[in-house]
C-alpha cells in the first residue's frame, strides 16, 4: 500500500468495493498548517512524468526542476522526483508538464517525496503576496500556534496559542480571506493572533477573531 492510498483509507472515504467511485475527501487546511505539517515545501516546475506499477492503479512519478526549498532541508535538500497516486479518486494529483511553476508540499517516505490532492499544491502565479511572504518566513514563525477551524457559529478560542479560522463560514470552504492574506503568529505576551502587514509581527497585534 502506498502512503496516499493509506491516507484515503484513514479518511474513511475509500472502500474495496468501490474503487472506481469518487473517493478522495480532504479536510480544509490553512496554508500555514499545510506548511508546518509537511516534510517538504518547495517551488518547482514539472519537466516530465511517467506511470509506474505501484498500488492498484499505479503511481505517477513527476520529474521536477526545484527552484527553491522552504522546508525540508534536513529531510531531502534537493528533490528531483515527486510521487502521487495515478487515480484522482485516491487523491492522485495531476500537474502540467513544462507549463507552470508550482508550490508543492508533501511527506517523505522511504527517501521519496509523496504528494496528493489533500496537500497544499498551487500554481505559483496564483499565490497571493501574503502567501509568498508566509512561505519565506511568516508561516515558520507560527508553527507553534494552532489554527482552529470554525464551521458553525458560535466559535471560540480556548487557549492563548489559538487563532480562529473562519473562512468556512463565508466562503463555503477554503480558500478564503484568512487563507490568502493572514498568518497566525505568536505575539508579545505569548498570545497567537492573525497577522498581516509590513511591520514585524510584535508591532501589529490583531485580535484572534479578526478578520
Amino acid at each position: 500500500m502506498t502512503p496516499w492510498l493509506g491516507l484515503v483509507v484513514l479518511l474513511g472515504s475509500w472502500s474495496l468495493g468501490d474503487w472506481g467511485a469518487e473517493a478522495c475527501t480532504c479536510s480544509p487546511s490553512h496554508p500555514q498548517d499545510a506548511f508546518c505539517n509537511s516534510d517538504i515545501v518547495i517551488r518547482a516546475k514539472v519537466v516530465g512524468k511517467k506511470l509506474v506499477k505501484e498500488g492498484p492503479f499505479g503511481t505517477l512519478v513527476y520529474t521536477i526542476k526545484q527552484m527553491k526549498m522552504y522546508r525540508g532541508f534536513t529531510k531531502m535538500p534537493h528533490v528531483q522526483y515527486i510521487h502521487t497516486e495515478a487515480s484522482e479518486s485516491l487523491c492522485g494529483l495531476k500537474l502540467e508538464v513544462n507549463k507552470y511553476q508550482y508550490l508543492l508540499t508533501g511527506r517523505v517516505y522511504d527517501g521519496k517525496m509523496y504528494t496528493g490532492l489533500c496537500n497544499f499544491v498551487e500554481r505559483w502565479d496564483q499565490l497571493t503576496l501574503s502567501q509568498r511572504k508566509g512561505l519565506n518566513y511568516r508561516y515558520h514563525l507560527g508553527c507553534n500556534c494552532k489554527i482552529k477551524s470554525c464551521y458553525y457559529l458560535p466559535c471560540y478560542v480556548t487557549s492563548k496559542n489559538e487563532c480562529l479560522w473562519t473562512d468556512m463560514l463565508s466562503n463555503f470552504g477554503y480558500p478564503g480571506y484568512q487563507s490568502k492574506h493572514y498568518a497566525c503568529i505568536r505575539q508579545k505576551g505569548g498570545y497567537c493572533s492573525w497577522y498581516r502587514g509590513w511591520a514585524p509581527p510584535d508591532k501589529s497585534i490583531i485580535n484572534a477573531t479578526d478578520p
